[in-house]
């Protein structure tokens, strides 16, 4: 049988076999606002407050032995992998981009992101 007990802001949480499991300790963290913003945002969808989450991921990364889910850097497309062309193939992209500015196909980089996180969101 599980014993629930709580005092002010510690609860206490005593199941069968003994195991006590005490939440007592603060986490601070510093993140970017935005993306704090984003995931309660996601989370109050789900009714499941930040706390909690957190309280899910580290639980998890014990359980697992590790982070629970991989973490790797993104595999670019081999097509634009310089590593993996020739220096032809360099040159030729390079030439393609410098025929493209000479024919006055060029963006504004600042309105071209704006508009990309315009229709990202």
């Amino acid at each position: 049988m599980s014993q629930l007990t709580s005092n002010y802001n510690v609860v206490t949480i005593k199941v069968d076999g003994g195991a006590i499991m005490e939440k007592s300790a603060t986490l601070n963290l510093r993140i970017n606002p935005t993306l704090k913003q984003e995931a309660e945002a996601v989370l109050g969808q789900l009714g499941i407050p930040m706390s909690t989450a957190v309280d899910i991921y580290l639980n998890q990364i014990v359980l697992l032995g590790g982070i629970p889910f991989p973490v790797t850097l993104p595999h670019d497309p081999e097509s634009i992998d310089a590593s993996k062309m020739s220096e032809d193939q360099i040159h030729a992209k390079l030439q393609r981009g410098y025929d493209d500015y000479k024919a006055g196909k060029t963006q504004n980089a600042a309105a071209a992101f704006g508009r990309f996180r315009e229709s990202h969101q």
